[in-house]
Order: structure tokens, then sequence, then C-alpha cells
């Protein structure tokens, strides 16, 4: 169940990532933040089949479906969405939940290699929140000219170092129940 659920939590980054990047001003805007998308994308795709082999490994069945919690949130996010800054603010969100599952779920599992498979995705997740939390704070900052790489490190906000990790330690009080996304 909880490599499905994690399936689950992939799958619907996809999902979102896929529309995202076809959206005009994501598409037609800040090429750093659509090539974020791109690689992220692939990623999350990377993630889903790795969970999903997994899954089938153990003799389960592999998850095709999106996570139901949050494709409701997404559901009910999309009609609000009307610039890149809704897009990146939703994308913390999926990609928060999916690091404190995947960190949650390491100590919950007891086969070793599946512990190492949530203790690998799981930085890479905490990752991309970073990312977007730093270009979020650009955008809100009002200059999303900055959103480049390379980028004139000079011209950066004093926060710019940090505010991509506002936690000493990862939490967890938002991870999903190993349930959460089972096959049913």
């Amino acid at each position: 169940m909880a490599l499905q659920t994690a399936a689950s939590i992939e799958n619907l980054a996809v999902s979102v990532y896929t529309t995202a990047a076809g959206l005009p001003f994501i598409k037609d805007g800040n090429k750093t933040v659509a090539a974020f998308i791109a690689k992220t994308t692939s990623q999350h795709q990377a993630h889903a089949q790795a969970f999903n082999a997994a899954a089938t490994q153990a003799g389960g069945k592999a998850q095709s479906g999106p996570d139901p919690k949050y494709a409701a949130v997404v559901k009910q996010m999309l009609p609000s969405i009307k610039g890149p800054g809704d897009v990146v603010s939703l994308a913390i969100t999926l990609e928060d939940v999916a690091a404190q599952t995947y960190t949650s779920y390491t100590s919950k599992v007891s086969d070793a290699t599946l512990r190492k498979l949530f203790a690998s995705v799981a930085p890479v997740e905490a990752q991309h929140r970073a990312t977007l939390l730093a270009v979020q704070a650009l955008l809100a900052g009002g200059d999303a000219s900055l959103i480049a790489i390379p980028t004139d490190l000079a011209k950066l906000p004093a926060a710019a170092g940090s505010v991509g990790f506002p936690d000493a330690f990862y939490p967890t009080k938002n991870a999903s129940p190993i349930s959460e996304g089972a096959v049913q």
C-alpha cells in the first residue's frame, strides 16, 4: 500500500506538471521555470515507475491513478490558477506532501530495499520544494529575471540563501497515510 500511495502521489505530480507546462504563461514565460518543470516531470515519472516496479515485485498491483486526497486539492485549486506564482504554490504543496510522505515511510517499511527507495526519493522531492520556494520568493519580490541559470548573484535578495530551507528537520505531520493511494 505504501508503494501504491507513493506512486499515486507521483502520478498526480506528473499530471500537474504536464498541465502546467502547457499553460501559456509557463510555455511562453520564464525559460528556467519551464526547464525546471520539464526536468521535474521526468523525475516524477521515474519515481512513479520505481514505486510501481517495487509494488509489483512485492506481489501488489501497480497504481496508475492519482492520489485521491490531493487530486481533490488540485481540482479545487485549478480554477484559481492565473499565473506562474499560482502554479508554483500548487507545486510546493505537492512536493512537500511527497517529501513528507516518503520521509515518513522510510521508517515504516521493514524491507531495507524499500527503505532505500523511499530514502532516495524523499530528498529529491525536498529539493524540488526548496527550488520552488526560492522561485516563489523571487516572483513575490517582483523580479522574475533573477529566476535564471546562471543568475546575477549580486542582485539576489539576502534571503535567497535560506528561503528554500525553512526547516532544520524535515517534518512528517502532513505525510499521507499508507493506505491513501492504495489500489482498490
